[in-house]
């Protein structure tokens, strides 16, 4: 089939929530790269370097065929046994923040390894649906061996810890599975018995209980555990329809947790007001829209299973973002895709991007 132009809706709203990832990462971190470096355009600068990678490599990607990638150094068997074992290092010789580990350290730059498998799974997962297509509903021939893989993948990010981006890659690939075809009755099955084990894992951590109660009431323990939910929610309220001006923020003055990763929709909501969240909220509703369209006109079962599960990963840490920030769901450490500040994060979902063009080019009209 010969290449049209790739989707230039998902083109426009993911270059446009970069925009966005740029503005916001200076506002929201130049009181923090001051206090820290000395340098106000700390964070700014590397955030602009990162966003050339990510947009170089998308167009890249968005330009060769995803079959070739799929066929060679890209193979999804090796590029999730690559995957793998970095899971497996970074719990030995992992950088240690917050109490975790979930970044590796290579010529002075830290890249979290959970981005590398998040998108390493759902590769893995379409590829495997298209191989084994005519047993997915089947389970113990079709479901039970991508559901082993998937264990695994989640035990080894749950083990650094990282329950947030666990239950991304969970809930993807269950979306994957059952726009395959997988029988209801075997996916409510897994879900019901595996609710034990979440509330198990919600629970086992002295830390995670405390998130569990803030977020019911935060409250009960404002100078706490409440903390940071509570001053999340007054950078929302502040901010009204129209905002206090861009640049205007006062919770990112050392009140807000991580103002520019995972609370950086906070100083966006204080900054620019319902008006600015609502367009990125409209952005990511493009990106989802167009990219669940590029899917159900994709050419064969692989592309359509890698449109469908690249589409839910970045939709799902879109919420989940957002859910942390409005006080909708617990807090965990989720960043927003092609906001917040970080290279793994932007640069793997920009791979993820590229692929959702290339898929769009030789999608049937």
């Amino acid at each position: 089939m010969k290449a049209k132009n790739p989707d230039w809706i998902v083109f426009f709203a993911v270059v446009s929530l970069m925009g966005f990832g740029i503005i916001m990462v200076f506002s929201a971190t130049s009181v923090t790269a001051y206090q820290k470096y000395d340098d106000s355009f700390h964070f700014l600068k590397r955030q602009v370097i990162w966003v050339a990678l990510a947009l170089g490599v998308m167009f890249f990607l968005m330009r060769i065929d995803y079959h070739k990638w799929f066929s060679t150094m890209w193979h999804p068997i090796g590029y999730l046994l690559f995957s793998l074992i970095l899971l497996g290092a970074v719990l030995v010789f992992g950088v240690e923040i917050n109490g975790s580990k979930r970044w590796l350290s290579a010529g002075g730059i830290n890249f979290q390894v959970s981005e590398i498998a998040k998108l390493g799974m759902v590769m893995f997962t379409a590829w495997y649906l298209d191989k084994w297509k005519d047993h997915i509903r089947n389970f113990f021939v079709g479901l039970f061996p991508i559901l082993t893989i998937l264990a695994v993948v989640c035990v080894l990010i749950l083990m650094e810890p990282d329950l947030g981006t666990t239950a991304v890659i969970g809930a993807t690939c269950f979306v994957m599975l059952f726009a395959a075809g997988a029988r209801v009755i075997h996916l409510g099955s897994l879900v019901a018995a595996s609710a034990p084990l979440a509330v198990y894992a919600m629970l086992s951590e002295p830390y995670r209980r405390k998130r569990i109660f803030a977020f019911i009431n935060p409250w009960e323990d404002p100078q706490g555990t409440g903390f940071h939910i509570i001053q999340s929610l007054y950078a929302l309220g502040s901010g009204g329809l129209f905002g206090v001006g861009l640049g205007r923020s006062r919770q990112k003055f050392f009140y807000l947790p991580e103002p520019g990763t995972d609370f950086i929709f906070s100083v966006l909501g204080e900054e620019l007001g319902l008006v600015g969240t609502s367009i990125v909220i409209g952005l990511y509703f493009l990106l989802a829209w167009r990219g669940l369209m590029i899917a159900l006109r994709a050419q064969d079962l692989l592309g359509s299973m890698l449109a469908v599960g690249i589409t839910t990963m970045i939709t799902l840490q879109a919420i989940v973002n957002m859910g942390v920030v409005t006080g909708s769901l617990p807090v965990t450490g989720i960043t927003l895709p092609f906001i917040s500040y970080g290279g793994s994060s932007l640069v793997f979902m920009a791979i993820g991007i590229g692929l959702l063009l290339n898929i769009s080019r030789y999608s049937n009209q």
